[in-house]
């Protein structure tokens, strides 16, 4: 089995590399090629656990190249995957597909037999039907089948993710589509991962669906977590005792500053247009998105009230910028709220993220990037986590009360107990827990 892979970015790099795990032949794509020559040269263009284990020992083993030359992989190849950006449009929410679409035409130009067009990017409802006539109006002696298979990666488990999923989706009603599809995932039997064939339709609308649930469950105990903060209660037991339920489950019920990151933001906001263009508006998401959008701008605030009501003149120390952990991705993480909120109002910031202050450095300014955590609160007046990675978890805490002028800190991400940090000397702030 032979497959084309085209776009080399997060969904395409995992896809393909774990693709290759799989004893396929992969080759993937990218216009890039100063990215293509940081893959041949074994240098991951992004950050994800074990990637670039993954890759070098695939590459060695001949069933991973890198080009960018997409004729070539095409021609040899019994399914193509377009794995691009579908980035939200300038202007709206709905999802800029162009690079879909011309993958789609360009991939017809060169297929040579029987091919296999897999969208593999998140797309909205009714996409593989134009990328269908896209190719049938390029080429219309095509042979050819236009399958939908969403992925559902996580971004810091998507090896893990790619090679044990929850399940497999595959949209199409072709039977010669379908065996192919069968045969490229057929490793995953030896698990018993289900795999659901469905619609072409119904599987875009799985991909989106799933995303925006999830996201509406975050937002959801974002919203419980307020409401603890004025009538006492404890966000992580109402949590617990909620997720105990198994049909609600306990999976991202942990209060915090707010979705970001790849999928998120953008998936919700092409969901809410594709409702609202077919005039079956879905109110519940749109309320998640203001909501959401609202509480990352007001993080910024909790960080003033604690010192208290300004931070003109201030050094604030920050832990973590990425939107969460074990990730370099910056995409609409909170940090690119809360941190120009806090320049704005006077305060010296000083910041640190294992992996991604080298984006971060191109989307803040005036932010002092330091070279390890404790760096950042030598002399700060408050300390703030934004994002909980398990070096933030263990902090020596009195080295940290040493470093800071004041003991202040406001922990966003609820990674320490309330009770242990007062005791602590501390004057601790979190996010929908009592304080003793």
């Amino acid at each position: 089995m032979r497959v084309a892979m085209i776009g080399t970015g997060y969904v395409g790099l995992v896809s393909g590399a774990c693709f290759s795990e799989f004893g396929v032949d992969v080759v993937c794509v990218d216009k890039d090629q100063g990215k293509i020559d940081m893959l041949e040269n074994g240098i991951m263009p992004i950050y994800e656990p074990g990637l670039d284990t993954l890759v070098e020992q695939n590459v060695k083993a001949g069933r991973l190249t890198f080009t960018t030359e997409l004729a070539s992989a095409v021609k040899n190849a019994d399914a193509v995957f377009i794995a691009v950006g579908t980035p939200t449009r300038r202007g709206g929410g709905h999802a800029d597909l162009s690079y879909v679409y011309a993958a789609a035409k360009e991939i017809a130009e060169n297929m040579d037999g029987y091919t296999v067009v897999v969208t593999k990017s998140t797309v909205p409802v009714g996409t593989g039907d134009e990328v269908e006539k896209i190719i049938r109006e390029t080429r219309p002696d095509a042979d050819f089948d236009v399958v939908s298979n969403p992925e559902f990666l996580r971004e810091g488990s998507a090896i893990t993710d790619f090679t044990h999923p929850d399940r497999v989706v595959i949209g199409t009603d072709s039977p010669r589509a379908q065996e192919v599809m069968r045969e490229l995932y057929r490793p995953l039997s030896l698990i018993e991962a289900p795999i659901v064939f469905t619609s072409r339709t119904s599987s875009e609308l799985i991909k989106y669906a799933a995303n925006t649930f999830l996201a509406t469950k975050i937002t959801f105990i974002n919203e419980v977590a307020d409401l603890c903060e004025k009538v006492g209660a404890d966000v992580h037991d109402v949590a617990k005792g909620i997720g105990l339920d198994g049909r609600i489950g306990k999976k991202f019920l942990h209060a915090g500053p707010g979705y970001g990151g790849s999928c998120f933001p953008k998936d919700t906001l092409a969901l809410v247009h594709t409702a609202q263009d077919v005039g079956s508006p879905l109110r519940i998401v749109e309320a998640v998105v203001d909501i959401n959008d609202r509480r990352k701008k007001s993080m910024a605030n909790r960080i003033i009230d604690a010192c208290g009501g300004s931070v003109a003149g201030k050094t604030v120390a920050v832990l973590g910028v990425t939107f969460k952990p074990n990730t370099d991705d910056m995409r609409d993480a909170p940090s690119l709220d809360i941190i120009p909120t806090l320049l704005d109002d006077g305060a010296t910031v000083r910041a640190f993220d294992p992996e991604g202050m080298k984006e971060a450095m191109t989307l803040l300014g005036d932010v002092e990037w330091c070279d390890d955590a404790y760096a950042t609160m030598d002399g700060a007046d408050v300390l703030a986590i934004i994002t909980e990675w398990n070096a933030f978890r263990g902090l020596d805490l009195e080295r940290v009360k040493e470093l800071l002028n004041t003991p202040v800190m406001v922990d966003l991400r609820n990674i320490y107990e309330p009770s242990e940090m007062m005791e602590a000397g501390f004057d601790y702030h979190c996010i929908g827990r009592p304080l003793p």
